[in-house]
């Protein structure tokens, strides 16, 4: 079957209608429940430290399953098959299992209320603000890539103008974040998680039945131009003739090293809900648990990419209805019928808040703890930095529309968030785990190699895209900026530490491994609850086994 070219716009009802009101009221509802509970700015940040993990963890995958990953995956699911599942299996669980093993013990442990905190405590105030305000203009620019997604789906719903559904969009999480916080944030993504399956695993089952089952599937792609390759994750891999254009090195160190690592242990965006957690444990089983439902997620996500390969005719066009972006409302509008139509849509409104929501709530608590009060009012009350708050959040959400329409500038969003991830993640996760176990690394050294390894995948990146350099696809430059940006930040961390002084190590305390404080003892980091299914280490351990064993039958 193919579906024939036709206007993306969906044929909602009134019971589809009734699905989204009642989730927009129950989304708000939360909003302002959770506002009862918010007596202090620690409570409107970090939730009050007050958190259980189940919760956190899924609020921790929930954050990341927005509208981005939805629309994005899919669409790589279409662009380059199966190799899209090297995003999860290799670019996202070992680095889950990471942070909360190794690197939670020091950030909740030094009880920082931010990821740039950190860096001002292990370096000095010139790391810290620069990678503030890196922070914050990189959450900006992927907020803006939510309300991008969020548009294309109230445009396909309403048939309403990019602009006005941008706008409109951003009103409905500005309410709910401004009023209720992060508390309100979670327990908003805790339900967005449910609803997003809902509204997607319909797509998947319809769809698979459509083309004739998994095999039926298998049989078509085959006959698509990506052929074969597009069923393989590492066929290929020892050059770059396949569907992603990559070699092993360039998935396994730029994807599932440099890329990967920088954005899980060092986004505050997702650090954040780890942060709200009611103790050591809980915040160490947070992204862990978050690593489970993120070994299975591709199934809702580049399954039905696939699907709209071999069925929407013409998908794949530069500019219209049929970019790789609109994969999944396309599939939507031929596969579903009302009321669960209804849902999908629903999901999809989710996912976009979902990913919204982390963005302009790590953006409000770092302007606010990290650049106002740090630079601009120190010493205020409580009450006065939690309205900053409030006002931060609002700011955020104007910006937000603004890079909305930058983002509608690329053809395949996830390319673009590829981009920006090489720029701001890879150098700060070399220079955090460089600082984190080597005690002699000088503060400066902190700064020039933060500074330096953003500045050579920029520069990489503006090369690439004057054809200096020539990549295969936009992603192997991501890959190949990430890994260029760790490297130049490590050499320049060695290199600056010989001719600067490091830290006395009283200052180190509970910040580099080894420098004492019981939380970021080998004991600590090592040793988890002696029930097993609380063992943050035995769970790791699993999800990593697990994500092996998925890539046999598909190698």
């Amino acid at each position: 079957m193919v579906i024939a070219a036709s206007a993306l716009r969906l044929d909602l009802d009134i019971f589809d209608y009734l699905i989204l009101a009642l989730y927009f009221i129950t989304v708000l509802g939360i909003g302002f429940a959770a506002r009862a509970a918010i007596k202090t700015s620690a409570d409107f940040f970090l939730s009050g430290r007050s958190m259980p993990a189940w919760v956190t963890g899924l609020a921790f995958v929930s954050a990341n399953l927005g509208a981005l990953e939805i629309l994005g995956m899919a669409a790589n699911g279409a662009q380059y098959g199966l190799m899209t599942l090297h995003y999860y299996w290799v670019g996202a669980v070992p680095a889950m299992v990471f942070l909360g093993i190794v690197m939670m013990p020091f950030y909740y442990g030094s009880k920082v209320r931010s990821v740039p905190e950190f860096l001002r405590r292990r370096f000095n105030n010139s790391t810290h603000l620069f990678n503030a305000i890196s922070f914050a203009i990189a959450q900006m620019l992927i907020a803006g890539v939510n309300l991008f997604a969020l548009a294309l789906i109230l445009k396909a719903l309403l048939g309403w103008p990019l602009w006005i559904s941008i706008v409109v969009g951003a009103a409905i999480v500005l309410i709910y974040i401004s009023v209720g916080g992060l508390s309100s944030a979670i327990y908003n993504e805790v339900l967005q998680f449910f609803v997003i399956l809902a509204g997607l695993i319909p797509i998947t089952i319809v769809g698979l039945v459509k083309v004739g089952g998994v095999d039926g599937l298998v049989d078509k792609v085959r006959q698509t131009e990506l052929g074969d390759a597009a069923l393989h994750t590492f066929a290929n891999t020892a050059g770059t003739d396949n569907p992603l254009g990559a070699n092993w090195i360039g998935i396994i160190f730029g994807l599932g090293f440099v890329l990967s690592f920088g954005y899980w242990t060092t986004n505050f965006a997702e650090v954040q809900r780890a942060l709200s957690a009611k103790n050591m444990n809980a915040a160490r089983r947070t992204p862990i648990i978050g690593a489970f439902p993120k070994l299975l997620i591709p199934v809702v996500t580049v399954v039905p990419g696939l699907i709209a390969l071999v069925t929407v005719k013409g998908l794949g066009a530069e500019d219209g209805d049929y970019t790789y972006n609109n994969a999944i409302p396309l599939l939507m509008n031929e596969l579903l019928p009302n009321g669960v139509l209804g849902v999908a849509v629903t999901g999809l409104l989710a996912s976009f808040m979902a990913g919204m929501a982390a963005n302009v709530s790590g953006f409000n608590t770092v302007f606010t703890y990290d650049i106002w009060q740090s630079y601009i009012r120190k010493d205020r009350d409580d009450a006065y930095y939690l309205r900053v708050g409030r006002i931060a959040t609002i700011g955020g959400v104007v910006v937000g529309i603004g890079t909305a329409f930058i983002a509608a500038g690329f053809n395949n969003i996830m390319n673009y968030i590829q981009a920006l991830f090489s720029l701001f993640n890879a150098p700060l996760f070399a220079t955090f785990i460089v600082g984190m176990f080597w005690k002699k690394m000088s503060s400066w050294a902190g700064f020039w190699s933060l500074a330096l390894g953003t500045f050579s995948a920029l520069t990489l990146y503006l090369l690439y895209l004057g054809d200096v350099v020539k990549f295969n696809s936009d992603l192997e430059e991501s890959f190949w900026g990430a890994g260029l940006a760790f490297v130049v930040a490590v050499v320049t961390a060695l290199i600056v530490t010989q001719f600067t002084p490091a830290k006395p190590e009283n200052e180190l305390q509970g910040l580099v491994y080894g420098m004492g404080g019981e939380a970021t003892s080998t004991e600590t980091i090592i040793a988890g609850e002696k029930v097993w299914w609380r063992n943050p280490v035995l769970l790791g351990a699993i999800a990593v086994v697990l994500a092996l064993v998925l890539y046999i039958p598909l190698w």
